[in-house]
């Protein structure tokens, strides 16, 4: 199916779910040895596709309780880590946490987040107050402490896109008409929008946040207006350079921040995703399908990124987001930029060290040799996996840390079919990374990150989203789901078509050390309903009919070392029948497996961060996209959203407001640890 043909298709309720279509097509053209194959080849092709594992596969994903009978297990049943009464599962207007439990709304789209900042006035927006209000679409949610106790600190969310249709009067689905609605006004708080948003808020005694409405350090981070550097080999490259910038080491925004990280120095890192959807040309044929120009040197590298994918207008009123004026300002997207939330004099940079990719996150540690690591995923289907080593060790100076995130080395995932994983440096003048290849140097490298670990034999997983490492040396990565991959596809990390669910690996790196080259890896569970067995779902039979889930996406290691994960299902949400939401997964001892539902969002709303404060009594979700996503399937509403005509009004349920996304607060009534 082609570009026009999805977004004319009537199946697909909003631009973000035609987007989600779209990107279900691979670009990736190396896919002899997939994820899938080496899933296959390591367990058995036949027992994959059945579901089932021999007894000795069995028992070391899962334990010897893997072997017993499923019966009907009580929420706090014997070893459970996660203390807590399960949440039943559903789909309705508004969100739901487990017992003994608060869920505050701290931050919704459009509250002001600095002292000189308007009201929220949504019938009559402006770029110039959006700038000072909060963005749209919250993602990654990190927080900086202010003081010892935890108490007051910097909240840091990325803003990854907007829906027009929920965001505007009267405007409607703009991607099937051209964008005709789309004035440069419109445009613009579309820009101010996106990006990110550094914000102090604080804990009051009786333990409810609120923002510090006039905090020194609050301000937005856009496309729109904030001035950007580069390190790194593709710092100043030939190819990162443009009619507004001769030097190639200066942009102007960010974009499309999905997830992210924090720094063990106390900076902000937001990994920009599917930049390539707000790139636009004119070249377009009368089935409307993009024509590129095959003499632009940067032909392979657009078709590779999907570049352009004219999701947005911006290009029609901006130059830099038009390739046809502009072709090489892709280049200058898709990388990972650091933010120091203390100093808003400083320019965010953008490290290409870290490579340029649709990177879904970017989670640190500290590794047992002092290195710092970065875990990324590439989230498109069959592509790969990375992580970042610094050549450096990470010390006191905060200067000198930052400085790790360009001097280090960039690999790609290779998982085995003996359950060894190879980390394969992303280095110029390794094997075929040369000018023969394209490779003149390694900013050509990074700049081709894709291309690169094509050549280099990288395995192709279903959508890597976000990736969180531990201490002890263990790496969980999400793999969310792809449809795209067919039987006979399968292999040891990937062990289904028509993979619709998606599943967790879980990766052990040698001698415990994130920096290692090599390490093990398993999966943790197979996602989806067990009680279905061409679904193929791998879980602790003590999962109940709430526990399971599909479309794992963000997670996060809470300060006791346990895995919560949150998910993604998009508008296919009706497939499962849950909203999304976020749940416990134990990954050791007897209950290895065994997931429960802790919180679960309003219809149509994705929920991301996760973020645990270090005491581990606060935990920040954020819901985006509430009321858009899957709105046909459900029941009493079952058709498409409107900015008039919402499927819910949530958070405010007010009769005047569309729905808006909102970051929430989790405490435990009393206080204390949560799920302790």
């Amino acid at each position: 199916m082609d570009r026009k043909a999805i977004i004319n298709d009537p199946s697909y309720g909003n631009k973000a779910e035609a987007f989600e279509a779209f990107d279900d097509i691979p670009t990736n053209p190396n896919l002899q040895t997939t994820i899938g194959d080496v899933i296959n080849q390591r367990y058995g092709r036949r027992d994959v596709l059945r579901g089932v594992l021999g007894v000795s596969a069995a028992t070391a994903l899962f334990g010897t309780s893997a072997l017993v009978a499923p019966k009907q297990a009580s929420a706090m049943g014997h070893g459970d880590r996660f203390k807590f009464e399960e949440l039943a599962w559903g789909n309705d207007a508004t969100h739901h946490i487990a017992d003994g439990y608060n869920a505050d709304v701290l931050l919704r789209w459009g509250d002001p987040i600095t002292a000189d900042a308007p009201e929220f006035d949504v019938m009559n927006q402006t770029a110039e107050a959006q700038l000072k209000q909060f963005g749209y679409n919250n993602d990654y949610v990190g927080f900086a402490p202010l003081n010892a106790e935890g108490t007051r600190g910097l909240l840091c969310v990325n803003h990854e896109y907007t829906n027009e249709e929920v965001m505007f009067p009267g405007l409607g689905r703009q991607d099937r008409d051209g964008f005709k609605g789309m004035t440069k006004e419109l445009v613009d708080i579309e820009m101010a929008a996106h990006g990110g948003t550094v914000v102090e808020i604080a804990q009051g005694a009786d333990g409810k946040w609120s923002v510090v409405r006039d905090g020194q350090y609050n301000r937005r981070i856009t496309p729109l207006n904030t001035e950007m550097t580069f390190s790194g080999p593709a710092a100043g490259h030939d190819r990162m350079k443009t009619n507004d910038d001769p030097t190639g080491m200066s942009v102007i925004g960010t974009i499309n921040n999905c997830a992210g990280g924090m720094t063990p120095w106390g900076t902000y890192l937001m990994a920009e995703e599917n930049f390539h959807g707000y790139f636009w040309t004119d070249n377009v044929d009368a089935e409307g399908k993009i024509v590129i120009d095959e003499t632009n040197p940067e032909a392979a590298s657009y078709k590779r990124y999907g570049v352009p994918g004219r999701w947005y207008a911006w290009g029609q009123h901006y130059d830099r987001f038009n390739i046809d004026k502009e072709p090489n300002m892709p280049n200058k997207y898709g990388w990972i930029v650091e933010v120091d939330p203390t100093d808003p004099t400083a320019k965010p940079v953008k490290h290409t060290a870290l490579g340029r990719f649709r990177h879904e996150g970017a989670e640190t540690t500290v590794a047992s040799d002092g290195k710092l690591v970065i875990y990324s995923g590439d989230d498109n289907r069959f592509d790969y996996q990375y992580k970042y080593v610094s050549d450096g060790v990470v010390t006191d100076d905060k200067a000198a840390n930052s400085r790790l995130l360009s001097e280090g080395t960039l690999y790609v995932a290779r998982f085995d079919a003996d359950g060894t994983v190879e980390w394969l440096p992303l280095v110029h003048g390794n094997g075929p990374l040369n000018a023969l290849n394209g490779f003149n140097d390694q900013g050509d490298v990074m700049i081709d990150t894709r291309m690169a670990a094509d050549l280099l034999g990288a395995t192709p997983m279903d959508r890597p989203e976000d990736a969180q490492p531990r201490g002890d040396g263990t790496a969980y990565i999400m793999l969310t789901n792809n449809t795209r991959r067919k039987p006979g596809d399968e292999n040891a990390a990937n062990p289904r078509a028509d993979n619709a669910f998606g599943h967790i690996i879980e990766i052990k790196e040698e001698g415990g050390n994130h920096s290692a080259t090599r390490g093990t890896w398993d999966i943790l569970v197979k996602c989806g309903d067990p009680a279905v067995a061409e679904v193929g779902a791998q879980w602790h039979p003590e999962t109940s009919e709430n526990g399971w889930f599909g479309s794992p996406d963000n997670c996060a290691i809470d300060a006791d070392g346990r895995l919560w994960i949150s998910t993604d299902q998009g508008g296919n949400w009706g497939k499962t029948g849950k909203s999304d939401g976020l749940y416990s997964l134990e990954t050791e001892g007897e209950k290895r497996g065994h997931s429960k539902l802790f919180f679960r969002c309003p219809v149509g709303g994705e929920l991301c961060g996760p973020y645990f404060t270090d005491n581990a009594e606060t935990l920040f979700l954020a819901v985006q996209h509430p009321g858009t996503d899957g709105t046909r399937d459900l029941v009493g509403f079952e058709r498409d959203s409107t900015f008039e005509d919402p499927a819910t009004r949530w958070p405010d349920f007010d009769p005047a407001m569309p729905p808006r996304p909102s970051v929430v607060v989790v405490t435990k009534q009393g206080g204390g640890k949560i799920a302790v």
